[in-house]
């Protein structure tokens, strides 16, 4: 392929390094695994730049964000549903939720209050989420991640 974007067509490696020389450009080899190879004349740095902006971006773009649901160990029905649409929102938006459940005070004695509460919000939104591992204790709080199916 020419500077300008237009086909050269099949040419001896000396003659295309010549083409090449001829416009002040580089022969840079785009397709090595291709049969012939694909060569393209064009200015090297500039071709490379192009390649590192492109997988740069490419990283960008593959980035989930992670957000998190929090709740108290002895929040309310209609408040654990409310929490429970939002998580439904963000795993449907393609994100992973932390849900987490803290303890304050006396309601540490009885964590088995906190796993249930997650055990019961892991099972409404089973059908679109599902739990990597088990819940655990971070210190004073309970919490699990929550992957999109």
């Amino acid at each position: 392929m020419d500077a300008d974007g237009s086909q050269v067509g099949i040419l001896p490696l000396r003659e295309a390094i010549k083409v090449a020389e001829s416009r002040g450009l580089d022969l840079v080899e785009v397709s090595a695994t291709a049969n012939p190879p694909v060569c393209r004349v064009t200015d090297f740095d500039k071709y490379r730049y192009a390649q590192k902006k492109k997988s740069h971006d490419s990283k960008k773009h593959t980035i989930s964000m992670i957000k998190e649901v929090k709740m108290g160990s002895a929040t309310g029905q209609h408040d654990v549903d409310f929490k429970t649409a939002h998580i439904k929102r963000f795993v449907g938006e393609g994100h992973r939720v932390k849900l987490t459940v803290s303890f304050r005070g006396r309601a540490i004695t009885h964590p088995e209050l906190g796993r249930a509460l997650i055990e019961r919000i892991i099972a409404t939104v089973t059908d679109i989420a599902q739990a990597e591992g088990t819940p655990r204790m971070e210190g004073r709080n309970m919490s699990v991640l929550l992957t999109p199916r």
